[in-house]
């Protein structure tokens, strides 16, 4: 999933999973040598398998969070507006928290505990998280009772028919892809040609792929084993779409909703009130609570807007928070060294999420790998750091795979940016001259955001010193992965970020780089297209020992990034949020990858 404006565990997705929990404090005295310890352990817990539950574990309502009370407005500051509020095309993470209020699917994670750092995947709208005796190629779900669209229309598997056929219509291009290349048996974007219009001219997958004999069951057959579908099922890319109330495309500004909040309005760049939904059914539900009467959402609030607003703690700031926003690098340290008072609203996790300069392989002049070796060696890491708020909040990355995911390998340093992580301007520059290519343009596409800002004119300025002639192009936040996820864009070099769907390569490998799923919108964001790639990730795809797949997933990594280059790794991603003093509930989740807005209350 990318992370936000990046892509999760099932954003949950996702939601791109992630963080080490700090329990609502600060890092506070630790040393450094005593945080990066901290890091590495519970980067490596997330590592684990995340069990799926029975019919008990998935039975409402959710626990109560302790101290908890309802009522109450909460200001949500936000710097980026939602671009997708379709279901079908949610696949970044500040649309994945948002979608743990509104949306609901057949399974989805539910926190075991109060501090974000243990879960299981249950049934959220299904009884159980699915039942399978085939090893995976079957699977069957049942509908609660009682669960509804927030119009009050009972939710059905007529509606789930519907969920899963409208994802091959040509409009939905932006969610995930696992579920409608298991149900075609196929990779990439082939999927599309078993129902090339969805179910909107009348024709329906047969039962032999997709069968909902009666109006509370749902089954799943897949001609392989597909084991982890509960997991891809919890994503926010596929809840469910009520029928009746399918607007094609513009179902993507005005959902039904089935969470425990609807929308009240919406107003894109500007605001958007969230209400109680009051068909939602707490029996039916063990994931969430509806504790707040209301939630105001501000967009276009900056980092540092939002962090001063919280610090301050004045007036509608005491109850306010930011689902997404990071702490500024500005104020870091004075979150990070506060008062008590201070670290008591303070959260902070390791995130699953890896950035990566993409090097668009759709232009003819960044084929020639040399130019590429050249890109790599120059691009400095240091800026993207120093934007974000320093070691807190960041470090440097030596592949594409996360130390949050199994088959992550430390060691692995393919450009020496660890150990010079302000990049290497003279080699750079020899290799662009061996290619003839000094002078080179470069058009690089940054993300409109101080940040943004920030670290792409330092990284052009180092671009620049290697022998390139980098054009800086704004894009805007809100839009930013619609934009880069189009094939046919203008853009030679952009940044992106992504993390696993759930705890496996398998999520982030296959989505990344498979070059037969380059189409609009898909995250294969350098179009790079291997052979050697595509047949590695098949056969990686048919390993059912854990460790051996995370071997194997490992092994194109490395290849990936120091052979093919067709993108740069850039830095792993932490996160420091906080929130005014009257916010009750306040956790950092492993899976949502930030503060759980589930749980939140006003003291």
């Amino acid at each position: 999933m990318s992370r936000g404006g990046r892509h999760t565990y099932a954003a949950l997705s996702v939601f791109a999973a992630g963080a080490l929990v700090l329990s609502g404090c600060s890092k506070g005295g630790s040393s450094a040598g005593d945080n990066e310890k901290k890091d590495q352990q519970n980067a490596k817990r997330q590592q684990a398998s995340i069990k799926f539950g029975n019919a008990a574990d998935s039975t409402g309502p959710a626990a109560a969070v302790p101290g908890a009370k309802t009522g109450g407005t909460l200001e949500v500051l936000q710097r980026d507006s939602y671009a997708h509020l379709d279901p079908g095309q949610i696949y970044v993470s500040d649309e994945g928290s948002l979608s743990t209020l509104i949306h609901r699917g057949l399974t989805g994670y539910k926190a075991t505990g109060n501090d974000g750092s243990k879960h299981e995947v249950v049934g959220d709208l299904a009884t159980d998280s699915g039942t399978t005796t085939d090893g995976g190629k079957t699977w069957k779900y049942t509908l609660k009772d009682g669960v509804k669209f927030s119009d009050g229309t009972p939710i059905t598997s007529a509606d789930f028919r519907q969920t899963f056929e409208r994802l091959f219509a040509s409009f939905i291009n932006q969610g995930p892809t696992y579920l409608q290349q298991w149900l075609a048996d196929t990779n990439g974007a082939d999927y599309r040609k078993l129902l090339p219009d969805g179910p909107y001219k009348g024709k329906h997958l047969p039962n032999s792929i997709l069968e909902t004999p009666d109006s509370k069951t749902v089954i799943f057959h897949f001609k392989t084993p597909h084991p982890d579908l509960p997991y891809a099922l919890a994503m926010a890319g596929y809840a469910v779409v009520s029928k009746k109330g399918d607007t094609k495309e513009k179902y993507d500004k005005a959902p039904l909703t089935t969470g425990p909040y609807k929308i009240q309005s919406f107003k894109s760049g500007k605001s958007m009130v969230l209400v109680k939904n009051t068909n939602w059914d707490p029996k039916t539900d063990p994931i969430r609570n509806q504790y707040v009467n209301q939630m105001d959402f501000t967009f276009n609030v900056q980092y540092e807007d939002s962090t001063k607003a919280l610090l301050a703690n004045s007036g509608a700031d005491q109850t306010g928070v930011s689902f997404n926003n990071s702490v500024d690098a500005g104020n870091i340290s004075q979150v990070l060294g506060g008062d008590a008072a201070v670290k008591a609203r303070t959260v902070a996790g390791y995130q699953p999420y890896v950035g990566q300069v993409n090097i668009n392989q759709s232009h003819k002049a960044l084929q020639d790998k040399t130019v590429r070796e050249a890109i790599a060696y120059a691009l400095p890491i240091t800026p993207m750091i120093r934007a974000f708020g320093g070691s807190s909040a960041a470090e440097v990355a030596g592949g594409f795979i996360s130390p949050t995911v199994s088959g992550y390998d430390a060691s692995f340093d393919p450009w020496g940016k660890k150990k010079n992580p302000g990049g290497d301007a003279a080699k750079a520059k020899a290799l662009l001259k061996k290619a003839g290519k000094v002078g080179m343009k470069l058009t690089y596409g940054y993300i409109n955001t101080p940040e943004g800002q920030q670290y792409s004119a330092a990284i052009a300025a180092a671009l620049d010193k290697a022998g390139f002639n980098v054009q800086r192009q704004d894009i805007p936040a809100e839009t930013f992965y619609d934009q880069i996820g189009k094939v046919d864009n203008n853009y030679d070099i952009y940044h992106s970020a992504w993390g696993a769907d759930w705890p496996s390569a398998s999520t982030v490998i296959p989505p990344l780089f498979d070059g037969r799923a380059i189409a609009d919108g898909s995250p294969n964001y350098s179009h790079i297209n291997d052979s050697k790639v595509n047949a590695d990730i098949d056969a990686a795809n048919q390993i059912t020992d854990p460790v051996k797949s995370a071997n194997a997933w490992e092994k194109i990594d490395q290849y990936l990034a120091k052979d093919v280059i067709n993108a740069v790794p850039t830095i792993y991603y932490k996160q420091v949020q906080i929130a005014g003093s009257k916010v009750g509930g306040l956790v950092y989740d492993d899976v949502i990858g930030g503060i759980d807005p589930r749980r939140l209350y006003i003291k």
